[in-house]
């Protein structure tokens, strides 16, 4: 979306501690190169720096070296930029945070963690879904440009090289959290300890005296999902097991899926005694599927499911699950892209947290 203003006038936007946009008016005097009219766009390439910094030098931030904040005051200056009062004593932020869908309780627990870092910093927030659209995504990328973000945190977005790009060109720091695969850019990624929080599972309910182990997988073209199935496969490999093909159904981590491949483990001539389910809102649509046919869990079947949302504490029975640090993961993504914004390294260009077993009343010995 573009955005069009009074041909006597052209406005830097930038957003104030409180996350409101506030406008600072520039003039079109001296600036015979761009034909009267400038933007910020423009006063960054002629400076030799990225958008962003030029909204911190506007904004009065102290995280621009010296050099170059003289370097863009001058040209700000020159185009007869007038700034009109801040009512941030500290400067001001903005976050781009974009996800493929919203449509989720483990999106809002992502939203959860950036929202608290960045509001603690006096950090604004813009919340996007793509939907793995390519026009949605272009119309991002329109408006990342007019409210020259100082970063974007992506969650699972797959983007097109060709925005990638545009982001590098614009000088935009990316951190992209539980990535869906190999990053195209050099990005900072956030992910979770996937493969181990499925053997973990897994392994719970051998110890449980399974053997025959149902598995609902999340979409294979996601890291994480590969990381979970290869993490189940370790722990059958474990104990002397290997993968049988007709226990391991296709999810997609919505509840639908999970009752769809609950159903289909179920129609099997010898059904799994257990089912470890790649999310939690797939094991909660299991749980329905079962519910249909008069089947208790754990009584006739154990259920393990993935990310630990806050609601499958009051399910019924309440799940056992593998707790992802959702919200963690959110944290630590605003702390990442706020370093790189002050032009600082992070500590590890890939950081993996920590998943933990949660055992509630959803598992037991398979009866006899």
């Amino acid at each position: 979306m573009s955005t069009r203003f009074p041909e006597d006038s052209w406005k830097f936007r930038s957003v104030d501690g409180g996350g409101e946009l506030a406008a600072h008016e520039v003039g079109t005097e001296g600036a015979p190169e761009t034909g009267g009219r400038v933007t910020i766009t423009e006063i960054a390439r002629q400076a030799g720096v990225s958008v962003p910094t030029v909204s911190r030098v506007v904004n009065g931030r102290s995280d621009v070296s010296p050099r170059t904040r003289a370097r863009v005051e001058e040209l700000l200056r020159r185009h007869g930029y007038r700034k009109r009062p801040s009512t941030s004593p500290s400067g001001a932020a903005l976050l781009d945070l974009v996800f493929n869908d919203l449509d989720s309780p483990w999106a809002v627990e992502i939203i959860r963690g950036v929202e608290e870092v960045a509001h603690a910093a006096g950090v604004g927030t813009v919340v996007s879904a793509i939907h793995g659209r390519s026009g949605d995504a272009r119309e991002w990328m329109r408006n990342l440009r007019a409210r020259a973000s100082d970063g974007v945190i992506l969650v699972t977005s797959v983007l097109e090289p060709m925005l990638h790009e545009e982001l590098r060109i614009l000088g935009v720091p990316l951190v992209v959290v539980d990535p869906a695969g190999s990053p195209a850019l050099d990005a900072p990624t956030i992910g979770a300890a996937n493969w181990s929080g499925g053997m973990a599972a897994t392994e719970h309910l051998l110890s449980l005296g399974h053997r025959r182990i149902g598995l609902i997988s999340g979409p294979p073209r996601l890291l994480c999902s590969r990381a979970r199935f290869d993490g189940y496969r370790a722990a059958l490999e474990g104990t002397g097991l290997t993968v049988d093909d007709s226990l391991v159904v296709p999810g997609d981590f919505h509840p639908e899926s999970g009752f769809e491949g609950c159903n289909a483990l179920l129609d099997l001539p010898e059904p799994p005694t257990a089912i470890f389910a790649a999310s939690d809102q797939m094991a909660l649509g299991a749980i329905e599927a079962l519910r249909r046919r008069g089947l208790r869990v754990p009584e006739d079947m154990s259920l393990v499911g993935f990310d630990d949302l806050p609601e499958v504490r009051w399910s019924a029975p309440p799940l056992t699950t593998v707790r992802q640090p959702l919200a963690d993961m959110g944290k630590l993504a605003v702390r990442t892209v706020l370093k790189l914004a002050r032009d600082e390294q992070p500590d590890s260009p890939r950081v993996e947290l920590g998943t933990e077993l949660v055992v509630r009343a959803s598992t037991a010995p398979p009866a006899r």
